[in-house]
């Protein structure tokens, strides 16, 4: 993920995060947080907030098994997983096993 953008695309959130457009759009309806500008096509471009987001709730789902919207919002509103070191270790590995496949598939 470049670093300098502002605004990544749908298919960039979509690499980055490894989740199906429908999802994306599903949770946009369901979280408020989750809300990425939107061109006059109807394109989607997400910050790198909704990002973190996106990761953050997938960690949830995934991770700590929270499947309920409603226990995934609770969650969210207390903003438990930003200093939770587990999180973090994930998302390193996460990005480590995708340079990896990077450089897999380039040999």
């Amino acid at each position: 993920m470049d670093d300098n953008k502002s605004y990544y695309s749908q298919r960039e959130t979509i690499a980055e995060t490894g989740l199906p457009a429908s999802t994306l759009r599903y949770w946009e309806q369901q979280f408020d947080q989750l809300n990425p500008r939107k061109d006059d096509h109807g394109n989607r471009y997400y910050t790198k907030a909704d990002i973190a987001l996106i990761k953050r709730i997938k960690y949830m789902r995934d991770e700590m098994h929270i499947t309920r919207i409603a226990a995934l919002r609770r969650e969210l509103k207390q903003d438990r997983l930003r200093t939770d070191p587990r999180q973090q270790a994930y998302n390193l590995l996460c990005k480590v096993k995708a340079e990896l496949e990077q450089i897999k598939s380039n040999l």
